[in-house]
């Protein structure tokens, strides 16, 4: 079952992590970079990409005949999702600890992030519900 974990967060904690140190960021990459290799190891790992701001986002509906209508930007949505991982496992439980391991992190100092991480399965036709 593929599942995709959500990074979210806030302008403050973006603007706060623009703050750490060139140490701090390089560890909590390498971090991450480890939990990439471990997924690619156990054929769990599928797709990861990091989002840019909402303020570069539009939405966009189908007005008449189809026409596109932007509705620009929202700056005042409290948070937002900042990156995705996608993974391939076995149950539900796996992708929680795979999202937990993310939360966890190491932020300024190597203290413990606890960043929130939503987890979804994707849903595919046959896909228990």
């Amino acid at each position: 079952m593929k599942y995709i974990l959500l990074m979210t967060g806030t302008k403050e904690g973006v603007d706060a992590y623009k703050a750490w140190s060139e140490k701090d960021i390089q560890t909590h990459f390498a971090y991450l970079t480890s939990i990439r290799n471990d997924l690619t190891k156990s054929g769990e790992f599928v797709a990861t990409e990091g989002l840019a701001m909402p303020q570069q986002a539009t939405v966009v509906r189908a007005g008449k005949n189809h026409t596109p209508i932007t509705d620009g930007v929202f700056p005042e949505a409290k948070e937002f999702v900042l990156g995705y991982w996608i993974v391939d496992v076995e149950t539900a439980e796996r992708a929680y600890e795979i999202a937990a391991r993310f939360s966890g992190g190491p932020g300024p100092g190597g203290t413990q992030m606890n960043m929130p991480i939503e987890v979804r399965q994707i849903m595919t036709r046959g896909a228990a519900e």
